[in-house]
């Protein structure tokens, strides 16, 4: 359970103005969070909570393309993390890491989705990506490193089933299927040839990545499966922009919820079981729209995509919503500065990291092209009272630019080690952090 709570400031009536956030012991007036940030600006430990009515109007900026070439790590820099945490380097020379997460056994399995030659944003993706395994933490680095798989189509999303102590199959999200390996607790390789479970996904279109997570009973099998484009224009997103659902042996059940135009990472809170995303909102609105978002998922739930954004705000370029889905629009619990481009999520249910920490959710946030301002290129935190979000967020691990304002890192997976220390994956300096907190 997160230390957050909120407090009746005295003499004080309006809530708006009335309430205190206290936070290990600091307390935060309303007024002094932060709305939106630039990448740049981000400072570890600082607070922010965006709403929908503090939403700029479509087109207040212009649609800007900051796509920019990444720059090399500069020596000896390191991304920053809240007084009492240390950051490390833990692996680097990676290709395109992406997706992490932990075995029971304490095994880190990362995604490798291409090599780092066919980075995305710099040119044609190919297919040839792998899923490695990196064993133990000796002196910072890792004792042991190997393939587990390798050959697969664009990878993202790794799972275990059965959830417990003693899983069966390793799951992988290729882009345009799921399938499994035979595993055993402890296994480096895999060994023998994956069984596809999903056939059928639609792998075309600018959202790719496929994450896969199962619910606490085993029983029901989760997958993200983006848009294939910005607002519906070129059509082809039947069963696309959206949580879909199966049995783990890929039966199709139905949609899990709708309208989410790119849920990139998917967790399950091991409290409460509810689904989370985490989600890529649409591009070329401006500079402040529209916010991305983290949340939990309601079953049968429609979230906007692509006539509506953030409730029911219409989105000016896309007419002729469904009748039935007018006024229907789920807000999301957390909105996080626009064109973050919110990736891999966890939930700490570790005990390294301070009481006020358990229970929270940390997700990446990769940053995007579609602000004057780079946006994202962070870690953040997602404070949680009894598995239930207030709309705040805080920076927690930043520092991911240059002193120019280019970037060199960008977060992707984020997942809590068997220790309860952090690893987080970084697909710009094709790394993996190590955030530790005491040590």
């Amino acid at each position: 359970m997160s230390g957050f709570r909120w407090m009746i400031a005295a003499g004080l009536c309006s809530v708006s103005a009335g309430w205190l956030l206290e936070a290990a012991g600091v307390k935060i007036d309303p007024k002094d969070l932060q709305t939106f940030a630039d990448a740049q600006t981000l400072k570890p430990a600082t607070f922010h909570k965006i709403t929908p009515d503090q939403l700029p109007k479509p087109f207040a900026t212009k649609s800007s393309a900051n796509f920019g070439r990444l720059a090399p790590r500069p020596a000896n820099a390191l991304p920053q993390a809240p007084p009492g945490f240390k950051v490390e380097l833990y692996a680097t020379g990676l290709n395109t890491p992406r997706q992490i997460r932990t075995a029971p056994n304490g095994d880190l399995f990362v995604v490798e989705s291409f090599p780092a030659a066919q980075n995305p944003f710099g040119g044609a993706l190919s297919s040839n990506g792998d899923v490695k395994i990196f064993r133990g933490n000796q002196d910072g680095k890792p004792a042991e490193v190997s393939v587990f798989a390798t050959g697969l189509t664009r990878p993202f999303g790794v799972n275990f089933y059965p959830p417990g102590p003693n899983p069966q199959w390793v799951y992988v999200g290729n882009t345009g299927s799921i399938v499994r390996f035979a595993y055993h607790n402890g296994d480096l390789k895999a060994s023998g040839r994956p069984e596809t479970v999903v056939s059928d996904l639609k792998p075309g279109g600018n959202h790719w990545t496929r994450d896969v997570v199962f619910s606490l009973d085993g029983k029901r099998m989760f997958v993200a499966v983006g848009s294939n484009d910005n607002i519906d224009a070129k059509g082809d997103n039947q069963l696309r922009a959206n949580i879909l659902e199966y049995t783990p042996d890929g039966k199709f059940v139905g949609v899990y919820a709708s309208g989410i135009r790119n849920p990139v990472g998917l967790g399950v809170n091991p409290t409460t079981g509810e689904v989370w995303c985490s989600v890529n909102e649409r591009d070329e609105l401006g500079d402040n729209l529209v916010p991305d978002y983290i949340t939990s998922v309601k079953p049968g739930g429609f979230y906007g995509w692509p006539w509506f954004y953030i409730g029911n705000n219409p989105d000016p370029r896309k007419s002729g919503a469904p009748p039935e889905l007018v006024g229907k629009v789920i807000v999301p619990d957390v909105l996080i500065q626009p064109h973050s481009a919110s990736l891999g999520l966890t939930f700490y249910d570790g005990t390294q990291f301070p009481k006020e920490y358990q229970g929270d959710l940390f997700a990446a946030e990769h940053g995007s092209w579609n602000r004057a301002a780079r946006s994202g290129h962070e870690v953040v935190r997602v404070p949680l009272e009894k598995g239930k979000a207030n709309g705040i967020y805080q920076d927690f691990l930043t520092g991911f630019l240059t002193p120019e304002g280019q970037a060199w890192g960008r977060p992707v997976g984020v997942v809590v080690a068997q220790d309860g220390s952090l690893y987080v994956t970084d697909d710009g300096s094709m790394s993996i952090w190590h955030v530790s907190y005491g040590k």
